[in-house]
């Protein structure tokens, strides 16, 4: 099962370096690909806003 709509989920890139995501469906959240920033997924909503971001690489 998904965490989000699959058409969604081809056009969603990560807001800081525009890399890809993929899903991490155990903790519900997106990860980029390549700065490693996870953004949260709350009722199959991704949460985009990179404030509300967990990791990265310039943390």
């Amino acid at each position: 099962m998904s965490l989000i709509d699959p058409s969604l989920a081809a056009i969603l890139v990560c807001p800081v370096d525009k890399a890809d995501l993929t899903e991490d469906e155990a903790a519900s959240r997106l990860v980029c690909q390549q700065c490693g920033r996870r953004y949260p997924v709350r009722d199959g909503i991704p949460i985009m806003l990179i404030d509300q971001a967990e990791g990265g690489s310039n943390e």
